[in-house]
């Protein structure tokens, strides 16, 4: 059964605008949608009282079924999660927020970062320096993709205000996939970045803010970090990282 006109061009509409401009193709009533920045496809439908976007990707549905609601009707093969939203805009935001997904999490950074330093030397202190910047800047993307553009604990949203934070820093980690796992980050204010590198703050592993006594009772009131203060957005998969912070958090000051 082919999909309704007003239907199929919403659907149309929302894909091209929000990460998957090639031609959708029609899968009985459903539509393939398609990009050219990421593997990760996605398939599309309408129940006639909402919109229903659906992904083949276990990484994308885990951290997407933490945002929109679920659908349980009959799925196409091989789809692992599907979500239904009704209007125009719910529409929008759901097929960007999986494409955001789609970009971020692992192991794409890694492949990304992978395939813009093949054959590049590293040798020399220079050269590492240089892989270095490339993986740091291919990380702080895709944090800026997982975290929506959004510091999650003081809603800042201006990009030149955000820092990509490290959780267990570039060199302390033994892989690059540690490197670039979007797990092992926070887009952070940089004020608050700042407290985070220096460890005076870290966080639980519900995203609870932990201060240290170190912050002066002036720098918590003028920096606005207080007890009660929480990580929104933190998952399962970001605790052991937040566990190794926490142990340099405890560590006396050098």
């Amino acid at each position: 059964m082919a999909l309704p006109a007003a239907a199929l061009s919403e659907l149309e509409q929302a894909a091209s605008r929000n990460g998957y401009p090639a031609d959708p193709l029609e899968k009985g009533d459903w539509l393939l949608l398609r990009s050219p920045w990421t593997r990760h496809e996605l398939l599309a439908t309408s129940d006639g009282s909402a919109f229903v976007v659906a992904t083949r990707s276990s990484g994308v549905a885990t951290e997407a079924a933490r945002e929109f609601p679920t659908w349980s009707g009959v799925l196409p093969a091989n789809v692992v999660g599907a979500f239904s939203v009704v209007g125009s805009a719910a529409l929008h935001a759901l097929i960007n927020r999986l494409y955001r997904l789609a970009l971020s999490l692992p192991p794409e950074p890694l492949l990304d970062f992978e395939e813009q330093v093949a054959g590049l030397p590293r040798e020399t202190e220079a050269e590492l320096l240089v892989v270095q910047r490339i993986g740091q800047d291919v990380f702080r993307k895709r944090l800026i993709d997982y975290w929506g553009g959004r510091c999650p604990i003081t809603g800042i949203d201006q990009q030149e205000l955000l820092r990509a934070s490290h959780i267990k820093a570039w060199a302390d980690c033994p892989t690059d996939a540690e490197r670039l796992d979007i797990f092992n980050g926070l887009l952070l204010a940089a004020h608050v970045d700042a407290a985070f590198d220096a460890a005076l703050i870290t966080f639980a592993d519900d995203g609870a803010l932990i201060i240290s006594a170190r912050l002066t009772e002036h720098s918590r009131t003028v920096l606005g970090l207080q007890d009660g203060l929480r990580l929104a957005g933190v998952t399962p998969r970001h605790a052991p990282y937040l566990a190794w912070h926490r142990r340099l958090f405890s560590q006396p000051p050098p």
